[in-house]
């Protein structure tokens, strides 16, 4: 049923897909008609950063951006959901067209820019959800600078972002990686990496004291690093002591997709092509880090594999986006029990 549907909206522009599609299985969910796609979670419970995980296979960020569909993507066996990326005031993003579908390499660009409705309304889509309430499932909130905001003043934004989310995330996380927003990528470097994590690691103090419960904290980094760079950012966040790390972004690189069309359109990469520098990122920075902090890894996962792949390359939970584009809900259920089977061995 997913390949035919898949099909139809292949036919249609990407990003119009993407909201034709997401809004669909809205009214599926609403109408109780998703149970027609639904996958049964997989039972593998695991604990990372304080959390126990239903299971090892969750949904990464950027599907979602305005936390407006957790409840309908839950049916397909999320373990858990990472929503946004957003930002403290809503913004368009870039002009469109803006996201592109390589189909033959199983891959998407996109420019989106941090599209989104801003931290507010994310927090009153996210209020009632029963995903991580009534049901199983843990949520993780995204966030970003405004395209507007100085890269010298993006702390003050992701400080922002912080306290609005604080209470409703059940893991926070602070993308400084995106290939879209001009300078965002400088953040993970030397004295500008220091200075942030510093800032971000008093707040999420600051907050634990004023609440009296403490959220781990998680930052996002970018495919295309050097091993010295990994090497340098294993040590800077052994000595911050974040909760973990997402390893990674979209890449700037197209030498798997040269000559296919939309290859050269500008934006981030993702897909298949992006599977094994992602998952060699995950080894060298679980290695540069000493396995002290949990590594959650993203980047082309399309078949069970390549889920058993991070995970075998030291990661301690995976993400899914453009193989469920591809591959559909059976990818999320295929690729949690193969994770489950491998562990067991």
């Amino acid at each position: 049923m997913y390949s035919l549907l898949r099909s139809i909206l292949f036919m249609l522009d990407g990003e119009q897909s993407h909201h034709l599609s997401l809004n669909s299985l809205n009214a599926m969910h609403k109408l109780k008609l998703s149970g027609l796609m639904s996958q049964p979670m997989i039972d593998d419970p695991i604990e990372v950063m304080g959390i126990q995980f239903p299971n090892r296979v969750g949904l990464a960020a950027g599907l979602d951006k305005n936390g407006q569909y957790v409840d309908a993507l839950s049916q397909f066996g999320f373990g858990f959901i990472e929503v946004g990326t957003v930002t403290p005031r809503p913004q368009e993003g870039n002009p469109k067209p803006r996201l592109f579908r390589i189909k033959e390499a199983e891959a998407i660009v996109n420019r989106m820019g941090f599209n989104n409705e801003g931290v507010d309304q994310l927090l009153e889509n996210v209020r009632d959800i029963q995903f991580g309430q009534k049901q199983k499932g843990i949520l993780g909130i995204n966030i970003g600078k405004n395209f507007d905001t100085p890269v010298e003043n993006a702390v003050d934004d992701y400080l922002m972002g912080m306290e609005k989310i604080y209470q409703r995330a059940d893991y926070m996380v602070v993308n400084i990686s995106s290939p879209n927003t001009p300078g965002l990528r400088d953040l993970q470097f030397s004295e500008n990496l220091k200075s942030l994590l510093e800032a971000l690691k008093n707040k999420q103090a600051q907050l634990q004291q004023a609440h009296g419960f403490y959220k781990p904290l998680s930052i996002k980094i970018a495919p295309d690093l050097e091993a010295s760079d990994i090497e340098e950012l294993g040590k800077t966040f052994v000595e911050f002591e974040l909760d973990s790390i997402i390893a990674t972004n979209t890449t700037l690189d197209r030498s798997k997709v040269e000559g296919m069309k939309f290859a050269s359109e500008a934006g981030g990469l993702s897909g298949k092509p992006l599977v094994d520098k992602s998952t060699q990122v995950i080894k060298q920075l679980v290695q540069a880090m000493d396995n002290k902090i949990p590594v959650i890894g993203v980047g082309g996962i399309t078949d069970a594999q390549s889920a058993v792949d991070k995970i075998n390359a030291g990661a301690a939970l995976v993400q899914i986006y453009s193989g469920f584009i591809y591959h559909g809900p059976k990818l999320i259920h295929a690729a949690a029990k193969a994770i489950k089977e491998s562990s067991n061995v």
